[in-house]
């Protein structure tokens, strides 16, 4: 086992190198001047000059990846060209607040999917599993954008009953998820990014239970007189470690792809922070959020892996 992760971890090494080129390079292909941005249309040359110095955009691009992955890997991904804070500081506090978000929706999405997709398993063929299926077609195929802002329309124009934006009275700094006058902000978005992995979950939960119902073990359970309640749990604990990996998928798509979301209930994500690093051309910001973003989805996807290795007994790594 721990032979395994510590290989695991090595592993994520070059793909964490490869990642931050990628992320470095595309950055500096968009579009636009970051400078630009910070000056007035009057800038003489010499305001230029002195900023490209200041913030080591006149030396060459690879000796500016080198400088920067060398200050990365100490904990330093730079300074914000338009709040002039920290980068880190700013990523890390937008990515708790979307950590809150995209948590209750996996949270949600794989209690009701994992109850829904064992009932279809189980009734496989019947109007329940006919009717699991459609949801889960649904759930997959409605563009969240678009459901985000009808329920925004549902809930908080029409009944009012539910905030459309922001992050509470109070902002990010005071938010609490054991207080409802905080926490109904996170309600519409939560139900929109639940959305998706719903309907992946339930279905992939489905495929799982399906397979193992149809195996020969199960046979002899029944032949041995086990209730329908048992051997349905047997065949549960068999499917975990299967619908546990999608789950960490999913965790790791909605952090990582919660932009629009985040966009339109103004949700100070990582998502939010990213549109508005894009808008003021903050390279900084944007380089060191996608950075962190791509190591949060690395991180998940190791820690899963890991959970689905103790899960399953029966799994061997070598």
């Amino acid at each position: 086992m721990w032979y395994y992760a510590a290989r695991r971890v090595l592993m994520s090494i070059p793909i964490a190198l490869g990642v931050s080129v990628i992320c470095y390079a595309l950055v500096l292909l968009a579009p636009g001047d970051p400078i630009q941005s910070l000056l007035p249309p009057d800038a003489s040359p010499e305001d230029i000059v002195y900023l490209k110095k200041l913030y080591g955009f006149d030396k060459p691009i690879p000796i500016q990846y080198l400088l920067w992955l060398q200050r990365a890997l100490s904990g330093d991904l730079g300074i914000s060209l338009q709040t002039n804070r920290p980068v880190i500081v700013e990523v890390f506090s937008a990515l708790s607040n979307t950590f809150v978000i995209s948590v209750g929706a996996v949270l949600l999405a794989f209690t009701l999917a994992f109850i829904l997709g064992t009932l279809a398993a189980y009734h496989l063929g019947k109007p329940t599993d006919r009717a699991v299926t459609a949801a889960a077609v649904v759930g997959v195929s409605i563009p969240n954008y678009w459901l985000g802002i009808v329920l925004v329309i549902i809930f908080a124009v029409k009944l009012g009953v539910l905030p459309a934006t922001g992050m509470g009275s109070q902002g990010s700094a005071h938010f609490s998820i054991f207080e409802w006058a905080q926490l109904k902000y996170a309600v519409l978005p939560i139900l929109t990014m639940a959305l998706v992995p719903l309907g992946i979950i339930m279905r992939t939960t489905r495929s799982a239970v399906a397979e193992v119902l149809n195996n020969d073990f199960v046979q002899m359970l029944r032949a041995k007189g086990l209730g329908p309640l048992a051997i349905l749990r047997h065949a549960v604990r068999n499917a975990l470690p299967q619908v546990l990996t999608v789950m960490g998928l999913q965790l790791g798509y909605l952090v990582g792809g919660s932009i629009l979301v985040e966009t339109i209930f103004t949700w100070p994500g990582t998502g939010f922070l990213m549109s508005k690093a894009i808008l003021t051309r903050d390279v900084p910001l944007l380089q060191g959020s996608i950075l962190v973003l791509a190591m949060t989805f690395v991180t998940i996807n190791l820690v899963v892996d890991l959970l689905q290795t103790a899960v399953d007994p029966r799994i061997k790594r070598a």
